[in-house]
């Protein structure tokens, strides 16, 4: 099954906007993410993101809701085994 998953944005790098990426959190996992869908993304917004790309900002609240039911489900599997 293909999720998308809530994390916090870090920090961002890079001006233009095809290549801005940030390091992004998922629960203490920092990953970096490619930004170029989400050009309204800033430090500490939440992102949902799938295969290493942002799609959305969404809100703490749906973010901490969405990490918690992946987290019941046991779907951070996958997640962790790529911690970096």
């Amino acid at each position: 099954m293909c999720l998308a998953v809530p994390g916090k944005i870090l920090s961002i790098q890079g001006d233009d906007p095809v290549l801005r990426s940030g390091k992004v959190s998922f629960g203490g996992i920092v990953k970096e993410i490619n930004l170029a869908y989400v050009p309204e993304a800033k430090v500490d917004d939440y992102v949902l993101v799938h295969v290493g790309f942002a799609l959305n900002v969404i809100d703490e609240e749906e973010a901490q809701l969405v990490f918690r039911y992946l987290k019941e489900m046991n779907e951070l599997g996958e997640l962790e085994e790529g911690e970096e």
